[in-house]
């Protein structure tokens, strides 16, 4: 089978834009690819961490996977810094990455952008997310709009090291849905939903409550007029509110517009809370029993230990091309 690897980091709530446009698709790939689903604790603390909720964060996300279909006995789920070939092959990535290439980066012109002071990891952790694919010889990276960049970067190192040391290293493609892989703000149709988004209403939480969840998707900002019809271009709002329902419901966008027709979106957003609402209310049960089992603990050990497998054989491999001695 075709190997997938990705990974989401334990920093804020995990949203509905992470469900539809993520964990949605790692549940239907696992079906006939080998897995890799790890949460990217380390790639987290390029920004400080409070430690606590650090630990609680990783075991929430890691929860939150098995809770939305991931079967561990399937996928590997599994922690980041529980693999320490991530670290080591990170290592040597950086050293076959040039200092262009970090800083032609998008994210981290973002990310860094008005500070006096910005961390070394943050600049380099292009080639720690470049050696979280190449480790498992990835063929397929479920990945966002936003981190295609990353990905280019990782085609070019493995041909990189390719080309240096001989044949060694798949080219992983991207694995990108034609719909619901980008999920907009509840406050800005034009810009992503994002779980660091300083506006809690800007976002749905995996886990808020049902009358939360009501009272966000009341107060979503809409187009003007009143037409409940699927036009990114001239109606960003109503067209991500929709995406959300046929994500959500089942329905083609067409269905959803033929049912609204001639209605206000009033209407049209009551309805959709209730459909987000009855979404999400097992998989919030689902993650509640997981966590009161404490049974995560052993689902996160058992997926290191198969990934570690893989990519110590990965390590070894890239190890003696480039010269290393084999240690006893």
């Amino acid at each position: 089978m075709k190997k997938v690897m990705s990974g989401i980091q334990p920093s804020g709530s995990l949203t509905l834009g992470n469900y539809i446009g993520a964990l949605k698709n790692f549940v239907k790939l696992q079906d006939d690819h080998q897995c890799f689903f790890m949460v990217v604790d380390m790639h987290a603390i390029t920004v400080a961490q409070d430690p606590a909720a650090l630990r609680e964060q990783s075991e929430s996300v890691a929860a939150l996977f098995i809770a939305a279909g991931i079967d561990p006995t399937r996928s590997n789920v599994y922690m980041q810094s529980h693999v320490p070939q991530h670290a080591e092959l990170g290592w040597i990535m950086t050293t076959l990455t040039a200092m262009g290439e970090l800083e032609r980066m998008t994210q981290f012109k973002d990310k860094s952008s008005g500070k006096d002071s910005v961390g070394a990891g943050l600049f380099v952790y292009p080639s720690l997310m470049a050696a979280d694919i190449l480790v498992y010889n990835a063929d397929l990276v479920p990945v966002g709009e936003d981190q295609k960049q990353h990905l280019e970067l990782t085609r070019d190192l493995a041909g990189r090291f390719n080309n240096r040391f001989g044949e060694f290293f798949t080219i992983p493609e991207p694995y990108i849905p034609e719909v619901g892989a980008r999920i907009m703000s509840l406050d800005d149709g034009t810009k992503k939903m994002s779980k660091s988004n300083p506006n809690a209403g800007s976002y749905i939480a995996l886990l808020d409550s049902p009358d939360v969840i009501r009272k966000k998707i009341s107060r979503a900002t809409t187009d003007s007029g009143r037409e409940v019809i699927f036009d990114p271009a001239n109606k960003p709002e109503i067209s991500n509110l929709m995406s959300i329902y046929s994500e959500c419901s089942g329905m083609t966008l067409q269905q959803i517009a033929d049912r609204y027709e001639g209605q206000m979106y009033g209407g049209f957003k009551k309805e959709l809370a209730e459909v987000v609402v009855s979404t999400l209310e097992p998989l919030q049960q689902r993650y509640n029993e997981i966590r009161s089992s404490g049974a995560i603990t052993d689902i996160l050990a058992e997926g290191a230990d198969r990934a570690r497998i893989v990519a110590a054989d990965t390590l070894n491999g890239v190890k003696e091309r480039m010269g290393f001695l084999p240690a006893r």
